[in-house]
């Protein structure tokens, strides 16, 4: 069903996420089905679980299994198949509220009573309340109660909104509630980066929700009055990036007033006296109408008093107007309040949920246009309170975070009811944290917090906050002397903050990690950690009972934790190991040393310091003595790096150990059929090949019988039967690869006893020999894993492991080699076949660290690809790499210039930075800050309160060549980069880079906001920036981001689904999955933006499409909130949304849409990009499609040369877009450059397909059909001249393209195909999916397993 999404009531942004109850992103599931394996009758068990009550969901299979409130039975066999539902049918009742109609509302059984007053607290008409009760027949509800247990709640009850006495808490809500909605349009906690607003223009672009405007327009007479031309800076080959463009202005952003000032009086608190009276707090206003009034907040409601601004009278004013509301007051004394207030507020509500939800995680904008600073009191108590994360919505006043994250983790998780609030909870528990930690560390570095070792020197200092404990990114007591220093605090953190998300995504019951965020901040790194109970009171050596505090000099060892880290070992592959501590004992340790165990006073088991949760990477750890593999050697590995600290990303480590594992696989199946050759007489050795003949001599099978005698005992995914326990479902290790590390384990040592279907020995020997061969720490099975102390200074290993230890350093060494040999090249070659396509430098950072490459190896992939025959092909690539290197390399430098500034230069510094960095102005003077403000006694006392101190005037002395010398210097010494640059506009000419480009990237990546306007970077006299244009410095956060397991389960299983070619199947499991999504995520997440728009691109290829623009309006509005306005993926997303746009007939919208596209992309990569090619053949189809020829052909020949350069002049890609060529100028009736385009494009098919095929044949008769044209008109024009003016003229047929044909093309230039197939095709296919899926799970198929999805991988690519 098409949900409709203007009436609906969406959540108040301070709310659980448990709002949007009734958005129609939950709406699509009337019937969903999903099979879990648990069974629980139904999630009535909290009411957060159900989400799904669309419009009274209703279901009619049978088979779904509802019953109302029974609690799950965790004693039935889990594990049986059944199908649940989350869902209760909902019902209506009606709400009475005082001086309104009685409304029906659709609520669901699940839901608290609260819930009912956010809906009520967001609509147009009851908005304005916000301290009343429900009460049903009198009786006052209470707000935690689910509707489910209220008696004689049913359909039809009558609840009545009645008005309750405030208090101060309550008048002080009132107040906020009031000035958020006199706010809600207003665009600037946005700008500013607070409360979890973000920017949002798709609105802009499709004139307000899409789902309307297609029935308002009427579809005949569109065509006339578009106007197609694009503004000059968006037309092919255009040198213009302009600014401005990136944020239109909104017209709805142009606030109506309707108060000029709402703020806290100076009279307040009330006096003694007066709070008998019942005063509560006293507000202070001026209307529109510039009316001074003092108004009481008092128990009974608000009325005006007497007060002036210098007297205090306290009594009722005459008329007094006491209201319950504020807004029934103000309405009263000031008629433009009401008006305004009025519409505003019918604004507020049209505009689309996802414009007006809070996101998870705050977003900044790097660009921000000047707005007007208005008084505010909510924004002004709350910078001085410094509200700690709301204390007036807890009671008990600060959060116990350590308690909360650790709480949230400890609950239940049998079945799915219980995993989707356990999830939910920690979800929401840690984008809190988050939340606060950063305001925390900002605090923190502004000089706004006590230190809590305020004697020592400012490097040297923690710092508690809000019950986080702060510390800076420096070396302080020469703590990592020997492993960098500086260089490897400043790593520690972001290793550490790895560790802390390895470990909790295996999620072991009883190990507790501590919250932990990492902040850069003004050029500090800070990080941020809950607090272990009990930790501050006593000293660390007699609190840590795991691990070493000195770097493995002493070391001790606990069972406890072995047995607690022994179930991480196989899913982070760590090896159990023994190391020598100080006495020359040796101590059994499951993790790197500098891993410390910790119990609590709350006698929680936790670890901390979890920076080696990875191997060393030794291409950058060279270690005397060693040799790496020649590969290595040849590229020049290994090579210094800053620290000691640099490790393997998990990904390599999980790629490394999958590589690893088909070797084993070939190697064992290669020697099993040489015996098996051998010995062709008797087949009863080797029980599990009886399958197979011996005569068959089919290579294929006999590997997968090979196979099948290994997997045997265990298969491969399954962690029961080998010796570590089972881990809990949702570590996606055990359950969603299927070659994770479990162990093929031919001699399954099931109960103790050895009972091997291969108990032959030679086959054992097979195993025996594999296993050696590829590094498995079992002789018995495949199990690699590494041993993290390997090669750390200061570790010693008992003698008897020294084989061991030996076998781990070679170990470490294939994987270093395999990073390069391997990885490296592969990622190079998914650019080249455009499977893979970064268009920034998030996104390329997104794609090496895929692959398991960390970014130092940035300037070995450019050196890589420079190599590479086809670098033509790669040029976007190399471009793209070459920013990001320069911009890193200028963060680093930014970071310790950053650090010497006082925060009063800090604008006049940013702005001189940004000068010798981006401006053609070769000598950029600073702006110091004018003398009468820097008094010189003053600056003497304060310097040394600054972190960091030093000259606060140094910074001004940078110059353009130093700084650009500096980044050379940066490129080598980091990434061994060899760059010859001395000035800005060298480096553009030489590696064809855009300034436009490199100041989005410098500002996202260290968090400036600049002004929105239009910068001159040219010109040699002035400098392009002032200190003007700086308008804030943001912090940059990393933190862990929590997971919904089972959603994402349900998203994989419907993406294969879908590959396989099971649509239907495949988007009841997606709906499902949105449903779990929005459940433990909320409404805002990118993963549910992927979600949507999977969704919307199979609504469209099952033919519906108003469903599939409105869920993919979704997606595109949710990438927006969640990843940024200007984010390579919103810019796909509004791709899609404007395919579905034309195919519903909205053709102005659709170009606008992707002239939005082009815009961004222009912008954030540049023109030459092979993406580019797409867009364009988009926007030249659209405009063919409105008969725009001459624009079209400028689009269209973009396309084409942009094609040939990136897939190389005979591919089918260069083929169509000639193709697209020739249609236009038939339409132009240029025959002649029609048959040119198409010839070529037929050559292309004939070489490539042969001349049977389809295609060749399409275009052979398109051919005919031109050469047809042309002759006719020639034949007219011969005529003419022939005859004159009385010539007999054939009427020509020009066409306007139909727009059936225009799709057509947009179709499979976009990649969707509809296929027609016929039944038995269908039954074929079915077949051959079933066969391949049979050969997966034999696991080892010898076809790699990418051939698998069959040939529908190209029609419907799921991103």
């Amino acid at each position: 069903m098409v949900s409709k999404t203007d009436d609906i009531p969406a959540s108040v942004p301070d709310c659980n996420p448990v709002d949007l109850q009734r958005d129609g992103a939950q709406q699509g599931t009337g019937t969903s089905k999903g099979c879990l394996k648990e069974s629980c009758g139904c999630a009535g068990h909290s009411a957060e679980t159900a989400m799904v009550n669309g419009d009274g969901a209703h279901t009619e299979e049978g088979e779904l299994k509802q019953d109302g409130n029974s609690e799950a039975d965790g004693g039935e066999d889990s594990n049986e198949q059944e199908v649940i539902v989350i869902q209760d049918t909902g019902f209506t009742v009606k709400i009475q509220a005082p001086g309104t109609e009685p409304f029906d509302l659709q609520v669901s059984p699940q839901e608290m009573v609260q819930e009912i007053h956010q809906v009520l607290m967001d609509r147009e008409d009851t908005c304005h309340r916000t301290c009343f009760s429900l009460q049903l027949d009198g009786n006052v509800l209470d707000n935690f109660a689910e509707l489910k247990s209220i008696e004689g709640l049913q359909e039809g009850s009558l609840l009545k909104v009645v008005e309750e006495p405030y208090t101060v808490r309550e008048a002080r809500i009132h107040v906020r509630h009031i000035r958020d909605l006199l706010k809600s349009l207003d665009p600037s906690d946005a700008y500013n980066g607070v409360d979890c607003n973000s920017l949002s223009f798709l609105s802009i672009f499709t004139d307000g929700d899409l789902g309307d405007s297609g029935k308002r327009k009427k579809k005949g007479t569109e065509l006339e009055q578009i106007d197609c031309t694009p503004p000059e800076h968006i037309l092919p080959g255009s040198k213009e990036r302009p600014l401005v463009p990136l944020q239109p202005q909104n017209k709805d952003w142009k606030p109506m007033q309707c108060l000029k000032v709402l703020t806290m009086s100076g009279w307040n608190p009330p006096p003694g006296n007066r709070k008998m009276h019942g005063d509560l707090m006293y507000l202070y206003i001026v209307t529109v109408e510039e009316r001074h009034v003092s108004i009481t907040a008092s128990t009974r409601g608000f009325y005006l008093n007497q007060s002036t601004t210098y007297t205090f009278n306290p009594k009722p004013a005459n008329p007094s107007f006491l209201s319950h509301s504020l807004v029934e007051l103000l309405s009263q004394i000031s008629p433009a309040f009401k008006k305004n207030f009025t519409s505003l507020q019918k604004k507020r509500v049209q505009r689309h949920p996802f414009e007006r939800i809070a996101t998870p995680f705050q977003v900044y904008s790097w660009t921000a246009p000047q707005v007007d600073h208005a008084m505010d009191c909510v924004r002004a108590e709350d910078a001085y309170t410094s509200r700690l994360g709301y204390e007036e919505h807890i009671p008990g006043q600060t959060r116990d975070w350590n308690e909360e994250l650790q709480t949230t983790r400890e609950l239940p998780r049998k079945n799915l009811p219980e995993r989707l609030l356990r999830e939910r909870a920690i979800f929401k528990v840690h984008s809190d944290f988050a939340a606060a930690a950063t305001r925390g560390a900002m605090a923190v570095i502004d000089g706004n917090v006590m230190a809590i070792n305020p004697g020592e020197e400012t490097r040297m200092q923690m710092f508690i906050w809000n019950n986080i404990f702060f510390s800076l990114g420096f070396d302080v007591r020469d703590h990592y002397r020997e492993l960098g220093g500086d260089a490897a605090a400043h790593a520690a953190p972001t290793n550490d903050l790895n560790g802390v998300r390895a470990y909790g995504a295996v999620d072991v019951e009883g190990l507790y990690t501590l919250g932990t965020v990492v902040v850069d901040y003004r050029g500090y790194r800070v990080t941020a950690q809950s607090i272990i109970p009990g930790i501050l009171e006593r000293e660390q050596e007699q609190s840590v009972i795991y691990g070493s505090i000195d770097f493995g000099k002493t070391v001790v060892s606990h069972g406890k934790y072995l047995e607690l880290l022994d179930k991480t070992s196989r899913p982070l592959k760590v090896q159990q190991h023994k190391v020598l501590n100080e006495k020359e004992e040796s101590v059994e340790l499951c993790s790197s040393v500098e891993c410390k165990g910790i119990i609590g006073n709350d006698g929680r088991h936790y670890i901390l310091d979890l920076l080696r949760t990875f191997p060393p990477d030794l291409n950058f750890l060279p270690v005397d003595g060693e040799e790496l593999s020649a590969e290595s050697q040849r590229q020049g590995f290994p090579r210094q790096h800053r620290h000691r600290l640099a490790c393997l990303r998990q990904e390599l480590i999980e790629a490394f150990v999958e590589h690893r594992y088909l070797l084993f696989m070939k190697m064992a199946a290669l020697q099993l059929m040489q015996q098996k050759a051998n010995k062709d007489s008797s087949k009863t050795d080797v029980p599990a090949i009886t399958e197979t003949s011996a005569t068959d001599s089919d290579v294929d099978s006999t590997q997968t019988a090979a196979a099948q005698a290994l997997t045997d005992s265990t298969d491969p995914t399954d962690n029961s039967t080998s010796v570590a326990p089972q881990l809990a479902p949702e570590s996606e290790e055990s359950s969603s690869k299927p070659t994770t590390n479990g162990p093929v384990d031919p001699t399954g040592t099931q109960n103790g006893e050895c009972k091997s279907p291969l108990e032959d020995p030679k086959s054992r020997e097979v195993v025996l020999n594999a296993c050696k061969a590829v590094g498995s720490i079992s002789n018995t099975s495949f199990d690699i894993r590494f041993n993290p102390d390997i090669f750390s200074p200061g570790v010693r290993f008992p003698e008897d492991t020294l084989e061991d230890v030996q076998k781990q350093k070679q170990l470490l060494k294939d994987a270093a080699a395999f990073l390069v040999i391997c990885q490296i090249p592969s990622l190079v070659k998914d650019c080249l076949d455009h499977s893979t396509l970064p268009m920034d430098g998030a996104t390329l950072t997104e794609a090496l660290h895929q692959r398991g490459i960390n970014v130092r190896y940035l300037g070995t992939v450019l050196e890589f690809v420079d190599k590479t025959p086809a670098k033509d092909q790669l040029e976007h690539f190399y471009r793209i790499g070459i920013v990001e290197l320069i911009t890193r390399c200028a963060k680093h430098i930014f970071r310790t210039y950053l650090q010497g500034v006082e925060l009063s230069a800090l604008s006049a510094a940013v702005s001189h930075f940004l000068n010798c960095f981006l401006s053609s102005f070769p000598d950029a003077v600073a702006h110091l800050p004018p003398d009468e403000l820097v008094s010189r006694r003053k600056s003497r006392k304060r310097r040394n309160r600054v972190p960091g101190g030093g000259d606060n005037t140094a910074w001004a002395s940078l110059t353009p060549s130093e700084l650009w010398k500096n980044i050379a210097t940066e490129a080598q010494s980091y990434y061994h980069f060899k760059m010859q640059c001395e000035s800005v506009d060298q480096v553009v000419e030489k590696y064809g880079l855009q300034k436009t480009t490199l100041l989005r990237e410098i500002s996202v990546k260290t968090g400036i906001q600049i002004l929105l306007k239009e910068y001159n970077f040219d010109s040699r006299h002035k400098p392009a920036f002032t200190e003007e244009d700086i308008l804030n410095i943001f912090p940059v956060v990393k933190h862990v981001n929590p997971k919904a397991s089972d959603a994402f389960h349900f998203f994989q299983s419907g993406q294969a689904k879908v590959q396989q070619g099971f649509l239907k199947e495949g988007c009841e499991l997606i709906n499902e999955a949105l449903n779990l999504f929005n459940n433990v995520y909320g409404a805002m997440h990118v993963e549910i933006c992927a979600c949507l728009r999977l969704l919307a691109r199979l609504n469209y290829i099952m033919g519906d499409h108003p469903e599939a623009l409105s869920n993919q309006q979704k997606a595109v509005l949710m990438s927006e909130r969640v990843l940024g306005i200007e984010h390579p993926n919103t810019i796909q997303e509004y791709m899609h949304l404007a395919l579905y746009c034309f195919a519903n007939g909205q053709l102005s919208t659709a170009l606008k849409l992707l002239y939005r596209a082009r815009y961004l992309m222009l912008l954030v990569c540049g023109e030459d990009h092979p993406e580019m090619a797409l867009i364009d053949s988009n926007i030249g189809l659209v405009l063919h499609g409105v008969m725009e020829y001459d624009l079209s052909l400028r689009f269209l020949e973009n396309a084409l040369t942009i094609n040939t350069k990136y897939h190389g002049a005979r591919s089918l890609k260069v083929a169509l877009s000639h193709h697209l060529v020739a249609r236009v100028y038939e339409s132009k009736a240029e025959f002649r450059s029609a048959l040119q385009h198409e010839k070529e494009g037929y050559t292309i098919y004939k070489n490539q397909m042969g001349e049977a095929h389809e295609k060749t044949k399409e275009s052979s008769d398109y051919l005919k059909y031109l050469t047809q044209q042309a002759v006719a008109l020639q034949r007219t024009m011969n005529e003419i001249y022939k005859n004159g003016s009385n010539a007999s003229i054939m009427p020509l047929k020009f066409t306007a393209p139909s727009m059936a044909s225009i799709l057509e093309q947009l179709n499979i230039i976009n990649g969707i195909i509809f296929i027609p197939l016929s039944q038995k095709d269908l039954e074929n296919l079915k077949a051959e999916v079933q066969r391949r899926q049979q050969l997966q799970e034999l696991g080892k198929s010898e076809e790699p397993a990418e051939g698998s999805p069959l040939e529908l991988e190209d029609k419907i690519p799921v991103d």
